[in-house]
């Protein structure tokens, strides 16, 4: 598994990360027996970046993690937490005050003096562009509650202000074939400025596991059913808020243009892993054989699939099916 540089923290984390959004709320069921499962079977397959939020089952996923790293004394992973999301995402909220007590709320759940890295969840515009967030981040820097901070965005425009800002460890933003519009500044921008890039809703919602069809069903309580088109948040966190029936279409031609062996959630996880700017790829696992798999996309960055030619199926495809409805949002 490759290791890459966590911006300017001296920290490593490896190309493939894990996810931890499922091992909380919104995508079905998953017992605690095999939430751990799914982070030892990851940890064993050399990731090194869990990444995880305070409003992940209300704290159940941090919780876990807290529980799996206890058990595993050292073991070499970062965790990525996010706060900002438990309470409504108005600028007034997000103030020094609530920034310490979410913090705090996470340290203990995680069982930490100090919470590796902590990311603003997809706050409004107006708070990525403040200096004042800044500030009050930097507090909590200087008095050792985190070791350092970032931003996770909807948009591009998002992305970009906070990259401007000289002490963000990371940004972490929406990036697969369905969503090519980071490629275009955001990549670019996040390199030169060396700050980490972790592309999230890699496999887009489960779309780009080629396994959907038309007659696929979610349970009601899974994101996949009553969020397609923002009911609960931001519409483009469900498929990449690509519509189901082109998504199905899509996910057929890419997979149909790899080569025996190579299943689409590899090449598309090794894929986004491979451009230029990507830190780490962040998908999410239920059970042990996600998880194993997602891991093991890693293989394909050294050998067993020609990743520019793979590249320019998926510009083709995104050109034809997706950009039109896509690239004009976030």
């Amino acid at each position: 598994m490759q290791q890459r540089p966590l911006g300017h923290t001296g920290r490593e984390v490896s190309a493939i990360g894990l996810g931890t959004w499922q091992l909380g709320a919104d995508w079905g069921a998953v017992s605690e027996d095999d939430a751990i499962a799914v982070l030892a079977a990851s940890a064993d397959r050399g990731v090194t970046l869990f990444d995880t939020a305070d409003v992940y089952g209300d704290g159940r996923s941090e919780r876990l993690i807290g529980r799996f790293l206890k058990d595993r004394s050292g073991a070499a992973i970062t965790v990525a937490t996010k706060m900002g999301r438990r309470m409504e995402q108005v600028a007034a909220n997000y103030t020094p005050e609530n920034f310490r007590a979410w913090t705090e709320r996470s340290r203990r759940n995680l069982g930490v003096d100090t919470l590796d890295l902590v990311q603003l969840h997809c706050p409004p515009s107006g708070v990525i562009e403040d200096d004042a967030t800044y500030d009050a981040l930097d507090e909590l820097v200087a008095d050792g509650a985190i070791a350092a901070y970032g931003v996770s965005v909807e948009t591009c425009d998002q992305a970009l202000a906070a990259i401007s800002h000289p002490h963000v460890t990371n940004v972490q933003i929406i990036f697969n074939p369905f969503r090519l519009k980071p490629l275009d500044e955001v990549l670019p921008a996040a390199e030169a400025a060396g700050v980490a890039i972790f592309a999230r809703v890699p496999l887009a919602s489960g779309m780009l596991s080629g396994k959907y069809t038309t007659a696929t069903t979610f349970a009601a309580d899974d994101h996949r059913s009553f969020n397609r088109h923002g009911e609960a948040f931001d519409k483009g966190e469900t498929f990449s808020g690509v519509d189901y029936q082109v998504g199905l279409a899509a996910a057929a031609e890419l997979s149909a243009a790899l080569p025996s062996g190579v299943s689409l959630p590899a090449a598309t996880l090794a894929w986004i892993a491979s451009r230029a700017g990507v830190t780490t790829v962040i998908p999410g696992a239920r059970n042990v054989a996600q998880a194993e798999s997602n891991a093991d996309a890693a293989e394909l960055l050294n050998a067993g699939l020609d990743l520019d030619a793979f590249d320019a199926v998926v510009r083709d495809v995104y050109d034809s099916r997706l950009r039109a409805a896509i690239h004009p949002q976030w």
